[in-house]
Formats: structure tokens, sequence, C-alpha cells
């Protein structure tokens, strides 16, 4: 009996291709394409889409689950865990784009250049109203020392920052001067100049950052998120920007997308605003095949996954 694979997304004919040498029994099917699909015969999905859980959680077909992004809140994972469903997810993949789009941004806010660029629109010299900072004299706060985490920490290494770390059990984590359990975000936060959220979403981190957390920062401070935008109150937020409790946002990921043309963090002056941008990354699909191909060899023969495995009673 020939078992599905069904992808919520199209892979390019090679990678298709290698999937049959490694097993012939699986076929590949892009949901987008398929004109009719067995839910009975689906054993793996790649990727996942709301309107599937109804038909593949019905039944005792499907085995695994790779996600195709690093964050997996959005899945049902406590029916993959009654159901004895493996899942992966895409860890690692995005995490030297993201590092790239955070150094930017740090270095853009410490050289000035998001004020020269406004100056610049409104045909403005003023060279002596420009801020500027070192970012190597900067205390910076990484919460989340997973693998995009430890790659913006070796960055921020060779640029002579060394950042503390959040993780959850506060675990040491090298590239991190020092690591602090969750439940010291907030001491950790009153001491730093910039926190970057990098999070995966669970119960534990869903608004972390509230009112409380933003209060706890220098007003000096900036805040940057990357993680997860339900971590994230967002009227909590909006208030201490525009209170100027804290300096600086910038934003690429919110609890609402896309943002609505209507929120108020659009037209604060001290937020930048990127589309949930950051993880893009050229030649993702060698990348993301290179996990697929490395866990689907494996489960064909000790039904076992060995790359980016997710506990699905914790949610990473």
């Amino acid at each position: 009996m020939t078992k599905y694979i069904l992808s919520s997304r199209e892979f390019r004919d090679e990678f298709i291709t290698q999937i049959h040498e490694i097993s012939d029994e699986y076929q590949f099917i892009h949901y987008d394409k398929a004109t009719s699909i067995d839910w009975s015969n689906v054993a793996i999905t790649i990727g996942w889409k709301e309107e599937w859980a109804g038909k593949l959680l019905a039944n005792a077909s499907l085995e695994w689950v790779q996600g195709i992004s690093a964050g997996v809140d959005t899945l049902p994972l406590a029916q993959f865990a009654q159901k004895n469903i493996l899942l992966s997810n895409g860890s690692g993949i995005h995490a030297q784009s993201i590092t790239d789009h955070l150094i930017a941004l740090l270095f853009m806010e410490s050289r000035g250049i998001f004020t020269a660029i406004k100056k610049q629109v409104e045909r403005q010299w003023q060279p002596h109203g420009i801020p500027y900072s070192l970012l190597s004299d900067k205390e910076i706060l990484i919460a989340g020392t997973g693998k995009i985490g430890q790659a913006l920490a070796k960055a921020l290494n060779f640029f002579g920052t060394q950042p503390v770390g959040i993780n959850t059990t506060g675990h040491a984590v090298d590239g991190f001067k020092e690591t602090y359990p969750l439940e010291e975000l907030i001491e950790q936060s009153q001491k730093a100049d910039c926190v970057i959220n990098i999070l995966p979403l669970t119960p534990e981190t869903t608004r972390i950052y509230n009112s409380h957390f933003f209060n706890s920062m220098k007003s000096s401070a900036s805040f940057y998120n990357v993680g997860r935008g339900p971590s994230v109150d967002t009227v909590a937020l909006t208030e201490a920007v525009r209170q100027k409790e804290i300096a600086f946002a910038a934003l690429d990921v919110f609890e609402e997308e896309p943002l609505p043309a209507n929120d108020p963090l659009w037209t604060l002056e001290n937020v930048l605003i990127t589309p949930h941008i950051s993880g893009l990354t050229p030649h993702f699909q060698k990348a993301f095949m290179a996990i697929f191909m490395d866990n689907f060899r494996n489960f064909i023969h000790e039904k076992k996954l060995v790359r980016n495995q997710v506990d699905v009673t914790k949610g990473y």
C-alpha cells in the first residue's frame, strides 16, 4: 500500500526524486495541486494546515509531522501527544538570516541611521541631532539561547559584545557571558540596554512581555522582537513606547498579522516595523530538505527522528 507524504508547500523535483529514491513506498503530494486525497493513507506531513486536523487526527495513519518553521505553537500538540505522533521542526534554518537582520538593526540604531533616514526625507542637515553609541558598550539581553540565539551571540562576540542569555533553566550556553532562567527575565531586563526576544511561544511565554516587563526596562533601552508575536502584550508595548518608558522598539512579529493599518504602532516615531521578514532565507528548500531527508531515512528504518525533534508536551 502506498503511503502519502502530504506537503503544504511545493518543492523542486530534485527533492521529490530523492524522497522516492530513499523509499518507493511513499508518494509526495503537494496539497494545493492534489485533485483528491485518500486521507487514511497520509503517514507524514511536511507543514500543517488547520483544515487537515479533522481528517488526519481522526485515523491512526499519521505518524510524523515535519514542521517547516521553528515555531510549532499553532499545531495541535496535545492531540499529537495523545496519538504518539512524532514532530520535528525547521530549527536552525533561519539562524543566519535572523542574525543578519538583528545585527543590521543594532548597528542602525547605535549609529543613528534611523534618525538620519528621517532627516534625509525632511532634507535636514543636522549632524548634531543624530544619536550614536558603540555596539560593544551595550548590555544586550537575548531571551532564547537556541540555535538563533547562539548564532546571534557568536556574531555579537565578534563585534566585541558579550550578551547575557535567558533560557528555561539558566543553563550555560557558549557565546553568552552569563545565562539566567526565565523566571529572572524581569530582573535581568532592568540592566539591559537592549532586550531581544527569540523565545518559543509556550503558555509560560505568552504575553510575558507585558506592562510590568516594560516598566522594568531602562527608559533608554530598546526592545527587539523576532520571536513570536503573542509573546508580547501589544497594548502594553504601544503604551510603553508612546510614553517613552522605553526608547525604541524593532518589531518583526505581531499578535495579529498582518498588522492592521489602523494600529497605532504604525504612527510611532520610535518604532521600526518589518513584515515578518527576518527569517526569509536564501536556499531555504535545500537547507530544509537536508533536515527532512536525514529524518526520513531514519524514520523509514527505525521510526525515530534524528534532527530537530520537538517534545510535544513542552512545545519546543
